[in-house]
């Protein structure tokens, strides 16, 4: 088996992973509707229930928090330089099984019991859950070191290099977007709203903020990644995002070994957005061609812009000169 089909394998697990965790948090308290009150006892304090939610909420909300750190996961970066599949890895399988874990006990805490404050101890089963949950991250890690792609050995060649006219000065600019990522920003964006919308109407007592902040969030990180813009002037790289064109990441020319046009799809290097992977970073907004330049320091980064071959030739010239006037 290849690496690539590992790879694969991996996503396509994980993707399903997701979704069925997902359905287990919203399933759980609607399949025991029959058995539970009205309101269901969600937290405790000192061994009692002191806290509750309306039995939608208590399917809604751990829904949500999965929702959004599989969203979190699928378009923020880490840190770091372990493979990046083994971090994603752990991430999904703890987050799932304590989540999953923790909806169980309360829903069992609940079950036939006529009124929420009447309800059983979820000591024990949290424990349990704490347990697997560790047991499961660290599983979750070792499955991704094995599923991530290999980091490319050596330093790759450089592209051409544009030849620039004494005394001339050339800029290149280039700008992608993806409307997919503009569409999910603007339908998390409308959620939070409605929410708002629905808390200042006195619907959303004592949980207003808990549905309106991962959703707002998740707008601003979705809409932050849905287009970018690359620039190549004599000081170097500059790649910025968003529609605002914040944040920016900038580049020296004198940073920078070479750069290159390379094409690269969503499958080689984990999906749509930011991504991290044995490839380095990409900011992946199209499948196809890419710049991709390969700092003195760090990891290779890409971006997926057009004309990404007249942009690499030139950064390799400005490279050149500063390299030969140094």
């Amino acid at each position: 088996m290849t690496d690539r089909t590992k790879t694969n394998g991996a996503r396509w697990a994980a993707v399903i992973w997701a979704v069925g965790v997902l359905a287990v948090l919203a399933a759980l308290p609607l399949v025991a509707n029959g058995r539970l009150p009205a309101r269901l006892a969600t937290h405790w304090g000192d061994g009692a229930p002191d806290g509750s939610m309306p039995l939608w909420a208590a399917a809604l909300f751990p829904a949500l928090i999965w929702a959004v750190l599989v969203l979190s996961l699928a378009f923020a970066g880490r840190r770091g330089g372990s493979p990046s599949g083994a971090w994603v890895g752990a991430v999904l399988l703890s987050g799932g099984v304590f989540l999953a874990g923790t909806q169980a006990s309360i829903v069992r805490a609940n079950l036939d019991r006529a009124d929420w404050k009447d309800a059983g101890s979820v000591g024990t089963g949290v424990v349990i859950t704490a347990m697997a949950a560790v047991t499961a991250g660290i599983l979750g890690r070792l499955a991704g070191r094995r599923a991530a792609l290999p980091a490319t050995p050596g330093q790759p060649a450089g592209g051409d290099v544009m030849e620039i006219p004494a005394g001339e000065r050339r800029v290149w600019l280039a700008r992608t977007s993806n409307p997919w990522l503009h569409l999910t920003a603007a339908l998390t964006g409308l959620v939070a709203v409605a929410a708002a919308v629905a808390a200042a109407g006195g619907l959303l007592i004592g949980m207003q903020w808990a549905l309106i902040t991962p959703f707002a969030i998740a707008s601003l990180l979705v809409l932050a990644c849905s287009s970018v813009q690359a620039r190549v002037t004599e000081a170097g790289l500059e790649v910025s995002f968003g529609p605002l064109g914040w944040p920016v990441r900038r580049w020296a020319a004198r940073d920078i070994v070479s750069a290159r046009s390379e094409t690269r799809s969503p499958a080689q290097v984990g999906g749509w957005g930011y991504r991290l992977s044995g490839l380095g970073t990409t900011v992946m907004l199209r499948s196809g061609e890419c710049l991709v330049i390969h700092p003195s320091k760090g990891p290779e980064f890409a971006v997926s812009v057009d004309d990404a071959e007249r942009g690499a030739a030139l950064l390799n010239a400005l490279c050149s000169n500063q390299q030969t006037d140094a």
